[in-house]
């Protein structure tokens, strides 16, 4: 027989295991920075979530057109927040990383898989808040595509952070419950209750840490909202884009010349194909001498800045009637860009037959610049600026 080899663990660490201190880290510290955290989480999610499906239409959920700033709003409050959740994150990490070498180790399956949630959940957090911050900078140093990277990463990202929340639910509980104790008389005897094994910690540094991260947590917000939120455009020294920059007084996240189109626009021989029962052939000329409207809406880009302007042009819907697309169809318009992400879009029907959707030829006033889809571009309320098609040159039939 072959008998069972049993390894004894000590009561008590090795002199050569890790001891990181513990001052500062109590049990009120991290649940407090773990409930904005979860905020940050959950706005984030569901903004995301929103972001996602403007980029990605269905067929079973409409997304609204009115009120035009609506994905303005949303999705500069998704990167505000994803930047603020970064000084919590970080705070956060640092109240509870003296646990990873808590002593003993796991002994138990449900020990084990509780640790390795928790290495999830980490993981996923830092690489969510890390490749969003590139994103806004537009720096993609990776092989993958971060928008499909970032939506699968968020599930498992927010899966693990419920069952953490769940296997923790009753150590929250019970400091929730827990009476608080009575105001010291002076500084030096205030002391928050610390966990097994830590210090006493005097209640002036949990207050000091929490400060701190609420303030990192602000500036962080304030010196970066003012790519979406105008009144803060003075303050905001971190913003990577801001309307006073790019024609138009619009930012430019990708120029002709990068889209490889600035040749295609200036040829002369330039049409719009508009594919329907009766297919419609257009020249600048022929849609700059139809019924032209302008409209005041915004441009609202995946990286977070978002600007207002003064577009002209010819509303989609008249020409779709024209071609004689029935308003229940799905359209695709189809950029001069030779490859590329953005070369192709999708058009909800409701999108399509939205009033201020507009084929633009106009910005403020003066014919659209090259690099802002000269000679015709797409523009429509409440829609994300990458859906926006530059430099159109077809709109056809699509299924989503």
């Amino acid at each position: 027989m072959v008998g069972t080899m049993k390894i004894a663990i000590p009561d008590e660490a090795p002199s050569w295991w890790p001891k990181p201190p513990t001052r500062g880290r109590g049990t009120s510290a991290t649940v407090a920075v773990g409930r904005w955290l979860g905020l940050a989480f959950a706005v984030c999610l569901l903004t995301g979530v929103f972001s996602h499906l403007h980029q990605h239409p269905t067929s079973w959920f409409p997304l609204p057109t009115r009120p035009v700033w609506l994905y303005r709003v949303t999705q500069g409050l998704h990167v505000a927040t994803g930047l603020a959740a970064i000084p919590l994150l970080l705070v956060k990490l640092w109240t509870v990383y003296p646990k990873l070498f808590a002593w003993p180790p796991p002994k138990k399956i449900s020990e084990v898989l509780e640790k390795l949630s928790i290495g999830v959940l980490v993981s996923g957090s830092v690489f969510q808040l890390s490749t969003g911050l590139l994103n806004t900078l537009q720096w993609y140093p990776w092989p993958f595509g971060f928008v499909q990277a970032h939506w699968w990463v968020a599930w498992m990202t927010i899966g693990a952070l419920l069952l953490h929340i769940a296997v923790k639910a009753p150590l929250i509980v019970d400091h929730w419950r827990r009476p608080r104790p009575a105001a010291p008389a002076s500084r030096d005897d205030a002391e928050s209750e610390p966990e097994s094994g830590s210090e006493p910690v005097p209640d002036y540094s949990r207050r000091v840490l929490l400060g701190a991260a609420g303030v990192g947590a602000l500036a962080v917000t304030v010196l970066t909202a003012g790519q979406s939120v105008p009144w803060l455009t003075r303050v905001s020294l971190l913003a990577p884009r801001l309307s006073t920059s790019g024609a138009g007084s619009l930012p430019i996240n990708r120029t002709a010349e990068a889209a490889g189109v600035t040749s295609l626009v200036e040829d002369p021989a330039w049409t719009l194909t508009i594919d329907g029962a009766q297919p419609l052939v257009l020249t600048l000329a022929q849609l700059q001498a139809m019924p032209q409207l302008s409209a005041d809406l915004p441009i609202a880009c995946v990286e977070g800045w978002s600007a207002n302007a003064h577009w002209s042009g010819v509303q989609l819907r008249a020409l779709l009637e024209l071609a004689g697309i029935q308003r229940s169809q799905t359209l695709r318009s189809v950029s001069l860009e030779p490859s590329g992400g953005n070369r192709v879009s999708l058009i909800p029907a409701n999108v399509a037959w939205d009033p201020l959707t507009l084929l633009a030829l106009q910005l403020e006033g003066q014919p659209l610049p090259l690099d802002h889809g000269k000679p015709c571009r797409l523009i429509a309320p409440g829609r994300p600026g990458v859906s926006q098609t530059k430099w159109l040159t077809r709109i056809e039939k699509a299924e989503l």
